[in-house]
């Protein structure tokens, strides 16, 4: 389904990471990070979701009139590599199309605080990305936030779990700022918008 056809559908915006305190500041966390954010400018709080194993928010981002969006927004509790269960609930709980869905998530081949937008293709060996496309397909939209690639011989899992760098921690607040304000021109004013504006 094209975004456009139907603009009274909602969005659900999906921050990927894993659940508890330990894991708050890795890289593989910055999903949680963006939405956590843009919880807070729809002055939201986070709340289980009914049987669904997610956090929730529900509001509307977007000027008043034909520009404003219902939005959903969600952090799966289940862990990231089976992070598809919980958001095809959602999906099915709030009647989301597929094409309206945007998983924001940490990648390794951009380098650190470089965002790519773009819809479907495959997963890049991401688990939370594979779970999703396994359990609804590919045809989602992706908000992906550089972490860059492990230095020397450090392995993948080491690093996306590892907390971001003290070097990396001075801009992170301005990256995750800016990946909240590319979700919003995304689901405000479509992808092609968004691409030109913050895809560097």
């Amino acid at each position: 389904m094209d975004v456009t056809s139907d603009p009274s559908a909602p969005w659900l915006i999906v921050g990927l990471g894993n659940p508890g305190p330990e894991y708050a500041m890795n890289r593989h966390n910055v999903g949680f990070m963006v939405v956590d954010l843009l919880a807070e400018r729809i002055g939201g709080r986070f709340k289980r979701a009914g049987k669904a194993q997610a956090q929730v928010v529900e509001g509307r981002i977007g000027p008043p009139g034909p520009m404003n969006r219902r939005v959903i927004l969600a952090k799966p509790m289940s862990f990231m590599n089976l992070s598809g269960g919980p958001v095809n609930a959602l999906k099915d709980f709030y009647k989301v199309p597929v094409a309206n869905i945007v998983a924001i998530h940490d990648e390794l081949d951009i380098d650190h605080g470089t965002l790519r937008l773009k819809i479907g293709g495959g997963d890049n060996g991401h688990n939370g990305l594979k779970s999703m496309t396994k359990a609804m397909g590919s045809d989602y939209h992706r908000v992906r936030f550089g972490i860059g690639r492990p230095p020397g011989r450090m392995q993948v899992a080491d690093f996306v779990l590892k907390d971001f760098s003290a070097t990396e921690r001075k801009e992170l607040d301005y990256f995750v700022d800016r990946a909240a304000d590319a979700v919003e021109c995304l689901v405000i004013e479509g992808l092609e918008r968004a691409q030109g504006t913050y895809n560097s």
